[in-house]
């Protein structure tokens, strides 16, 4: 193997050709956390240059935020040196007076009594600075420089103290210990509720003081790329878990779940269960709130990758009533179980949701045919009425009375054939019922030649061809028109005339006449 590396390089491998060996999904690597779960940040700042400075400014801070073992290195070391350098003044006093070489001489005063080396010197201070006071070394009148030393001492000695001993103090009344007692749930879940799509976690509280104005926040953190083209690492998103009702804000004294609706205006609404499985992000959750008993802000982190989010779960129910109490079931807290969820996403259920119902929405080429049968079967609006008012205009003043009523019922009679026929949806339609009953009496007698030219000749001198066409032979004629008039000829004696009503039938004019 390793000659065959290195002959065709290190991107060499063996692939096994044998089909009956299975193959193993890869497993998917374990990515950096952004947020632990603890709540530590994995964030490390480098490169500060001259930049260092800056935390010497703020120094009280730096030494609070500095680790235990740091803090109690400086914390001793801080005394110990203060210690020698004002016990080695003492010293120095001591032995530039000479109060050295007459230490047992009781006619001698010294500046400090009773210290004749380094030790005695340093015993003396740490009875100063600790305010013992055993009575059997003291300073002396005849020393001015000692006393101007002992106020520098007491001093310096109150601003140490005071620097190191609120050090310790703030280092230990932190409330981060306090967030070791707020819970959160180690998987968060996707699931319907109240018929919605949501995003959901849980949090608890292990102690029984509250966390006062308790509130809960949650951030996005996904890279993306914007349409610029701008590459935006680790951008932050707010994740809206109920801050316009005032959802956000807990009465933390039992495990609560925290909801996150799945909408248009959620980074999550085209997230399907497939997606989920290919996306990569991380969910921070906040939690804040007043520590009732200390009075100081308290800060609780987690956060969820996307293989901690679960997609069609739902948490167990961790509270039961009891005689006179509820009880918490904290066994239970991270517990889920199934139920049925729709595997796509919010975005794909709305657009299916708007798609058009092919029973309850006719189709575009149904109403097209559906439009143009019912153009081609006339109604009562296809009637040009102008044509028919100047038809009427020219040929009812020279038609008798008789004729002129007969004309009128006829249309009224074709107009409520046209109703009936356009409602019922038919197409053809062979009556003559709405003839004149005369003219019915023609078309139904034997026709000849020249009784057909008589009545050719009728219908064209009368002028209420649309009184003598039923609806099926307006329908006929407009498709292919079997009763068309013949052409008239030129020698026609109804066109060579001078009066019309000489032309017309024996019946017709004995008509006219007895009018």
């Amino acid at each position: 193997m390793a000659a065959l590396r290195r002959k065709f390089g290190e991107d060499y491998q063996v692939v096994n050709t044998n089909r009956a060996t299975t193959f193993s999904a890869p497993v998917k690597k374990k990515r950096q956390r952004f947020v632990d779960k603890n709540g530590r940040c994995n964030v490390q700042h480098g490169n500060l240059g001259g930049e260092t400075s800056r935390y010497l400014s703020d120094l009280f801070t730096t030494l609070v935020d500095l680790k235990w073992r740091w803090n109690l290195l400086i914390f001793i070391l801080t005394y110990t040196i203060a210690w020698l350098v004002m016990a080695s003044m003492w010293w120095i006093i001591a032995y530039i007076r000479g109060d050295l070489n007459h230490g047992h001489d009781s006619s001698y005063t010294p500046c400090v009594a009773n210290v004749y080396n380094f030790p005695s010197a340093f015993l003396f201070f740490i009875e100063t600075e600790a305010t013992i006071g055993y009575g059997y070394r003291y300073i002396t009148e005849k020393c001015p420089e000692g006393i101007i030393l002992f106020l520098f001492q007491s001093l310096l000695g109150s601003i140490v103290d005071a620097f190191l001993i609120g050090c310790m103090f703030i280092k230990m009344s932190q409330p981060k210990k306090r967030a070791e007692t707020l819970m959160f749930s180690q998987d968060a879940v996707i699931s319907q509720r109240d018929g919605k799509l949501c995003l959901m976690f849980r949090v608890g509280n292990l102690r029984n003081s509250h966390m006062v104005s308790a509130q809960i926040r949650c951030k996005l953190i996904k890279s993306r790329q914007t349409p610029e083209g701008e590459f935006l690492p680790l951008d932050q998103c707010e994740l809206d878990v109920g801050f316009g009702t005032g959802a956000d804000q807990l009465f933390l004294v039992s495990p609560l779940t925290i909801c996150h609706e799945i909408n248009p205006k959620s980074p999550f609404f085209d997230l399907s269960q497939r997606s989920l499985m290919n996306e990569q992000f991380e969910i921070v959750v906040i939690l804040e709130g007043i520590v009732e008993t200390t009075g100081m802000t308290c800060q609780a982190r987690t956060s969820y990758t996307e293989d901690e989010v679960l997609w069609g779960h739902r948490f167990l129910p961790v509270m039961s009533l009891e005689e006179g109490f509820f009880r918490v079931d904290y066994s239970q807290f991270h517990s889920t179980f199934e139920v049925p969820t729709p595997p796509y996403s919010v975005k794909e259920h709305e657009e299916k949701n708007s798609l058009p119902s092919p029973l309850s929405t006719p189709t575009p080429a149904l109403t097209e045919s559906y439009g143009a049968r019912r153009d081609r079967v006339f109604s009562v609006d296809c009637i040009n009425t102008s044509e028919e008012r100047g038809r009427q205009g020219m040929s009812g003043g020279r038609l008798p009375s008789k004729l002129q009523r007969m004309s009128s019922s006829g249309k009224e009679d074709l107009q409520r054939k046209v109703l009936l026929l356009s409602s019922q949806h038919s197409e053809k339609a062979c009556s003559t019922g709405d003839l004149p009953l005369k003219l019915q009496r023609l078309s139904s007698s034997t026709v000849g030649p020249e009784a057909e030219n008589r009545l050719q000749l009728k219908s064209l001198k009368v002028g209420f061809e649309p009184m003598t066409q039923s609806t099926g032979d307006l329908y006929q004629h407009s498709l292919a028109p079997t009763l068309s008039p013949a052409p008239v000829p030129m020698h026609s004696p109804l066109l060579s005339s001078g009066r019309p009503e000489d032309n017309l039938p024996a019946k017709l004019r004995k008509m006219n006449a007895d009018r």
